[in-house]
C-alpha cells in the first residue's frame, strides 16, 4: 500500500535581521500512512512547526517534494492548494485559534461551509462531531463559555470538519492540564483508528508520543528515529 503522505529532501531556511540565511530544515525526508500516528519530537525551535506546515502546504519549501497520495502538491498553484488543504488536511494548533463572535456549533461547521457545502450538511456533521467528542451540551456557547479543554475539542472537530485523510497537530495539548490533555490524547488516537486518519502531531508531551504509533526526534535540521 502506498502511504497517504512522502516527504523527499525538505529543505526550509530564513534570513534574519542581519541577512544571514537560517538553515532550519535540512533534508527531512518522511513517509506517513493511511491511520497511523506518528509523534514529533525535539527542544522549541527546532523546526517541528515548520516542518507541519510544508506537510500541510501552509508554506513551500526551499528544496525537496511533498507528496499526497501520490501527486507532487507542490506542482499546484495557491489556489488550488487552498481548496486541496481545505478537503484533505485538517489543522489543530496549540492555540485553539477559535473565532470569539461564534459559537462551537459556527465554529466547527466554518470549514464545510467555506469549501461549499450546505448550512444543514454542515450544521449535522458539526453536531455529530462535537457529540462525538462530549460536547452536545455546548453547541450554542462561545469559546468565552468554554472550559480551556473544551476549546481545544472544539478545535479538534473543526479539524475533522471536512473528514481530511491527513491531520496535522502542532502541540495540540500544550496549554492543557495534565488531566484534560491525557483526555484529549486518547480522543486523537481513538479517532486515528475509527476514522482511518493519518495524525502527525508535533509535541513536547512524553506521554502522548509514547501513545503513538512511532515517535521522531527532529534535531539540528533532521529527523531521526527515536
Amino acid at each position: 500500500m502506498q502511504p497517504r503522505l512522502i516527504a523527499e529532501d525538505l529543505e526550509k531556511g530564513f534570513e534574519t535581521g542581519s541577512g544571514e540565511k537560517l538553515e532550519v530544515l535540512r533534508g527531512i525526508s518522511m513517509a506517513i500512512n493511511a491511520g497511523e500516528v506518528v509523534a514529533i519530537t525535539g527542544g522549541s525551535g527546532t523546526g517541528k512547526t515548520t516542518l507541519l506546515h510544508l506537510l500541510g502546504a501552509l508554506d513551500r519549501p526551499n528544496h525537496g517534494r511533498v507528496f499526497y497520495d501520490g501527486v507532487d502538491i507542490f506542482k499546484q498553484n495557491d489556489e488550488s492548494l487552498s481548496r486541496w488543504r481545505n478537503k484533505s488536511v485538517g489543522f489543530v494548533f496549540q492555540f485553539h485559534h477559535l473565532l470569539p463572535e461564534f459559537s462551537s456549533l459556527e465554529n466547527v461547521a466554518m470549514p464545510a461551509l467555506i469549501g461549499g457545502q450546505s448550512l444543514r450538511q454542515a450544521q449535522l456533521r458539526a453536531t455529530k462531531l462535537l457529540e462525538q467528542l462530549g460536547l452536545g451540551s455546548r453547541l450554542s456557547h462561545r469559546p468565552s463559555e468554554l472550559s480551556g479543554g473544551e476549546q481545544q475539542r472544539v478545535a479538534v472537530a473543526r479539524a475533522l470538519m471536512n473528514q481530511p485523510a491527513l491531520v496535522l497537530a502542532d502541540e495540540p495539548s500544550g496549554s492543557l492540564d495534565t488531566k484534560t490533555a491525557g483526555l484529549l490524547h486518547e480522543e486523537l488516537l481513538n479517532l486515528s483508528r475509527t476514522q482511518h486518519q493519518a495524525f502527525v502531531i508535533a509535541t513536547h508531551n512524553p506521554s502522548l508520543s509514547q501513545l503513538c504509533d512511532r515517535a521522531m526526534v527532529l534535531q539540528n535540521g533532521q529527523l531521526f528515529q527515536e
